[in-house]
């Protein structure tokens, strides 16, 4: 378990010395892939580079942008992992699942992943209450996992369930909050609708956020308000967890040693400087049997090059300000256009559709626009066949219905729309 204010000694390393460990774990983790995952040595050969080529993290403009739906596409072509997979199929020790379905693959520890709790604050003799899942996502475990390796309790508590969740809050003296900042505060507005006094009988002191954006406004809700010290992370599925993390400063999210993550133009993957604003794209160093190159996440950011006054030396992305692609993050999910064409499409009494994504009250909503061929039909019956359809193959709700006239939806319009206003 680390000491003192750093986890590890990645953290404050010297620039110079961190691109040569980049560097160096990237050509390993290029020359392993290419041997031993069959997509890799595809990837490459089609765009005839060599591992050889690949020695400095710019030389990952040569390779093509890996992204959810391609990777989707890969793993229906060659189930069950597209080709990725660089080790035995006996040999695999978890398996995650993310909607698609998605099946990933993890090794049995990362504990780097706890060096984002770590600046948090998480230390032992903390009681951590765990609201992400632990069913199909990876989410719930490896947290849970990170929080252990700081020397914190956890209490596994998944998702849902408010009113037990302030219960047991209360009655374990729960002083760290890891979920998304919407629970948070649903938790905090229930609590008080059932007569709590949040800082007199709750001991949280801090929280840990991914999975949605951290309005400004709400930030300073929880540590004005509630005196809840607050931490956002960054963290993707698909390459292996955490990204960047923010330190005590709150100016941006270090960028994890364990990655190459490059800021990229979408539309050429070439690499951007400091300040411009393109796709966040990562390569994973941690897990060699996942051979996962250069994922697009869809995400814009910029970075930071400046050291922090923290004393991490490490670039720092300043936050999402919006997607790349047609896949839209809501509630910590992603909804990929495809996925929800084929949720809702397959419903003959729709003619045409439009889902939108909006804000209300700091929680992601979801309405779904439709014109139907038949006005007869049961509205609210096929609004619950939609969702159970919706659920099954997103994960995530549809909050609302709304049954438009015809015309109402125009013939180019957007099959999933993003309205949401970030402070």
């Amino acid at each position: 378990m680390a000491v003192g204010e750093y986890y590890d000694k990645l953290e404050t390393m010297p620039q110079a010395k961190r691109q040569q460990h980049l560097d160096k774990a990237l050509r390993e983790q290029v020359a392993y892939a290419y041997q031993h995952s069959p997509a890799v040595k595809k990837s490459f050969d089609k765009a005839g580079v060599k591992p050889g080529d690949i020695k400095t993290t710019k030389d990952l403009e040569k390779l093509p942008i890996i992204r959810k739906t391609d990777l989707l596409e890969m793993q229906k072509a060659d189930l069950p992992y597209g080709g990725v997979l660089g080790s035995a199929k006996e040999d695999v020790e978890r398996i995650f699942i993310s909607p698609g379905p998605i099946y990933e693959i993890q090794p049995s520890t990362c504990k780097w992943f706890a060096k984002a709790f770590w600046a948090a604050g998480f230390r032992k003799g903390d009681v951590v209450i765990n609201t992400f899942t632990y069913h199909m996502s990876p989410a719930g475990i490896l947290f849970h996992e990170a929080i252990k390796d700081c020397g914190a309790t956890v209490v596994v508590a998944g998702t849902g369930n408010t009113d037990l969740q302030i219960q047991i809050m209360k009655e374990l003296k729960v002083t760290g909050f890891v979920g998304t900042p919407s629970f948070l505060n649903t938790i905090i507005k229930r609590a008080e609708e059932m007569g709590h006094n949040i800082k007199k009988e709750l001991d949280i002191k801090r929280a840990w956020f991914t999975g949605e954006m951290l309005a400004p406004s709400l930030r300073k809700t929880f540590e004005e308000d509630y005196d809840i010290d607050t931490y956002q992370t960054y963290a993707v599925t698909e390459p292996g967890g955490a990204i960047a993390y923010e330190c005590k400063e709150k100016n941006g999210m270090h960028l994890m040693d364990e990655y190459v993550t490059e800021i990229v133009d979408p539309e050429t993957g070439k690499q951007l400087g400091p300040g411009e604003v393109g796709e966040i794209v990562t390569t994973q160093l941690h897990n060699p049997n996942w051979g996962l190159i250069r994922f697009g996440t869809g995400d814009l950011s910029s970075y930071e090059a400046e050291p922090c006054k923290c004393g991490r030396t490490a670039y720092r992305i300043m936050g999402i300000v919006g997607r790349a692609g047609d896949a839209v993050k809501v509630r910590g999910m992603f909804i990929v256009a495809k996925q929800a064409e084929q949720a809702i499409k397959g419903f003959p009494q729709i003619d045409k559709y439009q889902l939108i994504v909006w804000r209300k009250e700091h929680r992601d909503e979801m309405t779904l626009k439709c014109e139907l061929k038949d006005k007869t039909v049961d509205q609210n019956r096929l609004a619950v066949d939609i969702n159970s359809k919706f659920q099954d193959i997103c994960r995530i709700k549809i909050d609302h219905f709304e049954y438009v006239s015809p015309g109402t939806i125009g013939e180019k319009a957007e099959g999933i729309k993003d309205e949401r206003k970030w402070e």
